[in-house]
């Protein structure tokens, strides 16, 4: 398993402006996503800022945040 890359600080005398992080997707129980490698499912469980239990038809993942392979529909 690898690890993310590590983002780089920003330094306040930089003429270049500084990368915005990305905002996870709320998800809320009923809500649909689809999963880069699980495909389409929908949410069955919130763990506020931890986790999302996602049943994919197959087979039901935790999901943790901040739900990087997750895009809600």
């Amino acid at each position: 398993m690898t690890k993310p890359p590590a983002l780089k600080r920003h330094l306040p005398t930089s003429p270049f402006k500084a990368r915005a992080t990305p905002v996870p997707p709320h998800l809320a129980v009923g809500d649909q996503v689809t999963h880069d490698m699980y495909g389409l499912g929908r949410v069955i469980g919130v763990e506020e800022g931890i986790a999302a239990l996602v049943d994919f038809g197959s087979a039901q993942k935790r999901i943790l945040s901040p739900y990087a392979k997750v895009t809600k529909l």
